[in-house]
């Protein structure tokens, strides 16, 4: 029998304002820190997932839950913290509070089955991985860094160059990802919903992005499927079976430690004030972060049409210069920090080199000073730091006549990753750059707040399935509410 939510949003309303009243006569009862979560999700419209998901449910058999009331039921385990759909279809048996909120009667509450049935019809693919779980073991694994702190050297089979060109060719279709339907109800209910209230401008989109460390298992799980140990054989190059063939293992470059998970890389809106997600996407805990950036942007773009990127803000793991070749070539700023590794003082004009923060030094070793900008030829003007107008160069062994003293321009085409427009010592590159962190902090709110690596799960399924509903969590949250709770005078009525 297909779902039927007859009255929609309206009608889950005047069901949670019947049964507080019922079973909480006294809105006082109930925790003042519970409250902010009940105003929300009572006004919360979830009208378009009984919509998306009809199709997926038979004609025959009993009437099915609301697909509504399975998903605002999950979201509000994620918010109430109760890590395990066991534990939390045990609290929807006991606690009114939790069923009344889902939009159920308290006393005929779904099972833990119906909730793992709900999370399928999320997921479209039969299979519950992107990879199958037999396959090679990887021969190339990550190195420990030598310095403390430092992230891991890239093992991709491919540069920076390549992905990007590979994909910038390439198209992708949300009609094709298995997790079409999570991001269309995350897009439709929320993202969409925070760019209407003004706290995402998609006309003018700074992007940040960040990945993170994502642990799912204590160790790496597999076993053979071959009878090689049996002939005596004990390093054999045969598939194994993996319990989670889209994992591997990482290195955590802020605990220092090797770990095994997914590495979540995350695009958030820089210039949202709530630091606001924008698209998330797993990758193995091996990925390095200038492949995981391209992997996650090109989706996003293809997914999210409508939004206009203006601003690429990164750090130093993404400095390749293929980056900054296509931020030109497609009118966007990179605000990028600089990477040592690879290279930095380099020869320009011959007798000149050009330093970390982009400041060009003459033969002596002096930082000349900026002395202007020329925006519509993307160059930076530099003049000696020695030269007078009225004494001329003090320097003993002075490389121009002119008492003006010897100038440089530095123009972006000749080398964008060095020449930056704005150049890296101004303030305004410094403050753009300082929206960089709002991707970590997004990834804390992720991680720390809404404790995604509780889930106990061990399907991309699954962990996807939690990770889209903190993301939609995370915008409901920053969505702002009336100063007086209206529903708490709708209780007190008097029918």
């Amino acid at each position: 029998m297909l779902p039927v939510n007859s009255g929609g949003h309206a009608a889950y309303q005047n069901f949670v304002i019947e049964n507080l009243r019922k079973y909480y006569p006294d809105p006082c009862a109930i925790p003042r820190s519970a409250w902010d979560i009940i105003e929300r999700f009572w006004a919360l419209d979830l009208s378009y997932t009984d919509d998306l998901l009809r199709s997926k449910y038979s004609v025959f058999g009993p009437k099915p839950r609301t697909p509504s009331c399975m998903q605002r039921s999950y979201l509000l385990s994620i918010d109430f913290k109760v890590y395990s759909l066991t534990d939390w279809a045990a609290q929807l048996k006991i606690n009114p509070l939790y069923a009344i909120l889902s939009g159920f009667e308290f006393g005929d509450t779904p099972g833990v089955g119906t909730f793992y049935d709900f999370l399928d019809r999320l997921w479209d693919s039969d299979s519950s991985d992107f990879f199958p779980h037999v396959h090679p073991v990887k021969r190339k694994k990550v190195k420990k860094p030598k310095l403390k702190g430092t992230k891991a050297e890239s093992i991709e089979k491919i540069s920076v160059d390549q992905l990007l060109k590979q994909l910038e060719s390439g198209s992708f279709s949300i009609d094709d990802q298995p997790y079409r339907s999570l991001f269309k109800i995350y897009n439709k209910e929320f993202l969409s919903q925070s760019v209407e209230r003004g706290l995402i401008d998609a006309s003018d989109l700074s992007i940040a992005g960040d990945g993170t460390p994502f642990v799912t298992s204590a160790r790496e799980r597999k076993h053979r499927v071959c009878n090689c140990s049996d002939k005596g054989i004990t390093d054999c190059d045969c598939d194994r079976y993996f319990s989670q063939p889209d994992c591997d293992i990482g290195w955590d470059s802020s605990r220092d430690c090797f770990y095994h998970g997914y590495d979540l890389y995350m695009l958030v809106a820089a210039n949202s004030e709530s630091d606001l997600p924008i698209f998330p996407l797993l990758n193995p805990a091996s990925k390095h972060d200038s492949h995981g950036f391209l992997e996650a942007y090109f989706r996003m773009k293809n997914f999210l049409p409508d939004f206009h990127i203006s601003k690429w803000i990164l750090d130093s793991a993404h400095d390749a210069m293929a980056y900054y070749t296509y931020c030109r070539k497609n009118r966007i700023q990179p605000f990028i920090d600089l990477n040592e590794k690879r290279g930095i003082k380099v020869k320009y004009k011959d007798d000149f080199t050009i330093g970390k923060d982009g400041i060009p030094v003459c033969k002596a070793g002096r930082k000349m000073n900026r002395d202007g900008s020329e925006p519509s030829k993307a160059r930076l003007k530099y003049r000696c730091p020695l030269a007078s107008r009225k004494y001329g160069c003090s320097c003993e062994n002075p490389c121009s006549d002119s008492k003006y003293g010897r100038t440089v321009h530095l123009a972006m085409k000749d080398n964008p990753r060095l020449i930056n427009f704005p150049p890296r010592n101004s303030e305004e590159w410094k403050m753009e750059y300082n929206a960089r962190t709002s991707a970590e902090r997004s990834n804390k709110r992720e991680k720390i707040d809404f404790k995604l690596e509780s889930g106990r799960h061990r399907s991309t399924k699954m962990w996807y399935c939690r990770l889209y509903h903190i993301l939609m969590l995370q915008h409901l949250d920053a969505w702002d509410l009336p100063f007086e709770s209206t529903l708490q005078k709708l209780i007190l009525e008097v029918a």
